[in-house]
């Protein structure tokens, strides 16, 4: 067994991401007094889903230059998710964004201006950077702000810890060293949960030789999720998922080329699915009628084309770029620079992409796809905790005493870990880190009873996260071949597993996104299989370790996905999934989050709804 330290601190953060730093920082400004420690299984200046670089920031209201208010910001987000968001939250986020924008531009982000000064904008919401350094810009001042003593770095979290007296009080966390041999224990009167969101939960496109090649960051692997759902949280809008449509085999974001290039999509017939498409969208007032139109109907509307045989389906990439350069060589050379600087930014694969294939996106359209499923609640997807609004926003019903709060005392939330709260992208998690951090000072000040650990809890779970090494060093020579063998399974063929319940059963790529009651209690009934068999996982070495306690993670997620989307009885979401069997948009009846809560002492289910309020007129 490795060795077992204890770290005592009064604010735990989990994740070093956008949320995470922005959590950090803010602790210590409203907490100068308090001990603040943030935990990262990478290194914060690279860890989070901007960790490669970014090219724009997603989420600015631009208030100092009348483009956008906050409750602008919330219309735009409930229609875009058809009708469920929590306007509380999404007010919130949208109210303190800019300024966050205006302190990362403090710190050294560099962002496009206008020779008078005022921010170059390609979008309503977006606003380009030079962002390949955004994520060290961002970390440089939380490492400040805590001290490098209280930063663990190559420490990955497994399992939250709750009070030794109430299993409804958070505690802390505990989870090992991926580069010593150590388990690591910490105790802290509050606990902010800033991981990440989940990609491949679904067999991705990419397999085989480009495996590992994904949209959303590969590193994350549903640990907001995966750690919060077994102790008891409260967790909201796991049915939802993100379809992205991407550039076929590098996943290269669309959205700098709709709204900076001004580029378009064609079937292979030469045809525009928003324009051939238009009367599908009468299906699905009045969210069909909204502008813009919800980014699931834009996938729906370009899923028919395909359904019919109409494919490939083409980005005009070429045609966008000469109409912007208007013949003249010299700006072309420009257009052509910042093509290829949006992806070397933050998509470096389709850089790869277009070399490989021999494509000049100026004489050359590119392919573009629906790729496989996404879990999360900071981009376009809304899952997560079900948290407490702020007090002078939320009513009664969104409202139990902290801002950001779970449903556990103590234990807040941000970014993709704080569900019905989409859109944030990542300046508006990190806002919402800001915002969460804030509250848990006033939760640890205005809660001076000492949390108490359950030594033997602790004990128990140290030799569960261990055991998949011990199981390997024990039974590796059963058989000749060690990824062959009775006793174990790998995390790799655990994972490939999942996947295939996912894609088959939830509505993956294979299923062309549908599914039904029976084929999702059918892959209920596996994944629960699985996440047993999980208990029998073998580690070679620390870093399959870390594969394996990300894999039981990810199907926590997948499982929170089946039984959530089993319980809404409609097509929400068309573009994102289909319900073969409940294939309408039903507001009268489904217009209502769908919760769950996991009792592991039972260990049952209970998914509930709750009401969507309207408080933004």
């Amino acid at each position: 067994m490795p060795s077992i330290e204890t770290v005592e601190c009064d604010i735990l953060v989990i994740g070093g991401g956008m949320s995470g730093c922005g959590a950090a920082f803010e602790s210590k400004f409203w907490g100068e007094d308090l001990k603040v420690v943030i935990v990262d299984k990478a290194v914060i200046e690279r860890s989070g889903a901007t960790g490669e670089g970014l090219s724009a920031i997603n989420c600015y209201m631009g208030q100092r230059y009348g483009w956008n208010t906050p409750e602008d910001f919330v219309h735009y987000v409930v229609n875009d998710m058809m009708g469920l968001a929590r306007e509380d939250l999404v007010y919130d986020v949208g109210r303190h964004v800019d300024s966050s924008v205006h302190l990362l531009e403090e710190w050294g982000l560099p962002i496009w201006k206008k020779d008078n000064g005022e921010y170059e904008r390609i979008g309503r919401w977006q606003i380009p950077i030079h962002g390949e350094s955004l994520k060290p810009v961002t970390a440089e001042p939380a490492r400040k702000a805590v001290g490098k003593e209280n930063i663990y770095e190559r420490v990955s979290i497994t399992h939250l810890l709750t009070d030794a007296n109430d299993p409804n009080r958070i505690a802390g966390a505990i989870g090992f060293g991926v580069r010593e041999n150590k388990i690591w224990v910490f105790k802290a009167q509050a606990v902010i949960v800033t991981s990440g969101g989940a990609s491949n939960v679904f067999r991705p496109r990419s397999v085989n030789e480009g495996i590992g090649r994904t949209w959303y960051s590969v590193f994350a692997t549903g640990s907001a999720y995966g750690l919060m759902i077994p102790i008891g949280t409260e967790m909201t809008q796991m049915e939802h998922r993100f379809v992205p449509t991407r550039f076929k085999d590098g996943y290269g974001p669309v959205g700098m080329w709709f709204q900076y290039f001004h580029a378009h999509v064609e079937n292979a017939l030469g045809e525009d699915y928003t324009v051939t498409r238009d009367d599908e969208l009468r299906k699905y007032e009045p969210y069909g009628s909204a502008i813009p139109t919800p980014t699931p109907l834009r996938n729906h509307q370009m899923f028919l084309d395909i359904k019919e045989g109409k494919g490939p389906m083409y980005m005009r990439t070429d045609l966008a770029m000469q109409e912007l350069a208007g013949g003249d060589p010299a700006k072309m050379d420009k257009v052509r620079e910042e093509a290829w600087e949006d992806f070397l930014d933050m998509t470096i694969a389709q850089a790869m992409t277009w070399a490989s294939q021999n494509i000049a996106p100026e004489e050359t359209p590119s392919e573009v796809v629906l790729a496989e499923p996404y879990i999360m609640g900071s981009h376009s997807g809304e899952a997560g905790a079900w948290v407490s609004g702020p007090e002078d926003l939320a009513p009664p019903e969104y409202y139990w005493g902290y801002n950001k709060m779970t449903t556990i005392q103590g234990l807040f939330a941000a970014g993709d870990g704080v569900g019905a709260a989409p859109h944030k992208f990542s300046s508006g998690s990190f806002t919402e880190g800001r915002l969460a951090a804030k509250s848990a000072v006033r939760f640890v000040k205005e809660n001076s009873t000492s949390v108490q650990l359950n030594s033997s809890q602790v004990n128990t779970l140290a030799e569960s996260i261990w055991a998949p090494l011990e199981t390997f060093d024990k039974y590796k020579g059963v058989s000749t071949a060690p990824e062959i063998n009775p006793h174990y399974i790998t995390p790799k063929q655990a994972l490939v597993r999942l996947q295939k319940i996912m894609d088959e059963y939830a509505g993956g790529t294979s299923a062309l996104y549908t599914t039904n009651g029976p084929t999702l209690e059918r892959g209920i009934a596996l994944i629960e299989m699985l996440r047993e068999d999980l208990q029998h996982q073998g580690a070679r070495n620390r870093h399959e370790l870390l594969r394996c306690w990300e894999v039981v993670h990810r199907t926590w997620t997948g499982e929170a996905h089946l039984r959530h989307l089993l319980h809404r009885k409609e097509t929400r979401w068309p573009g994102y999934y289909y319900r073969s069997d409940y294939p309408d948009l039903d507001d009268v009846n489904w217009r209502v989050f769908v919760n769950s809560k996991f009792d592991a002492s039972a260990n049952r289910w209970d998914i509930s709804t709750k009401p969507y309020l309207n408080l933004v007129k």
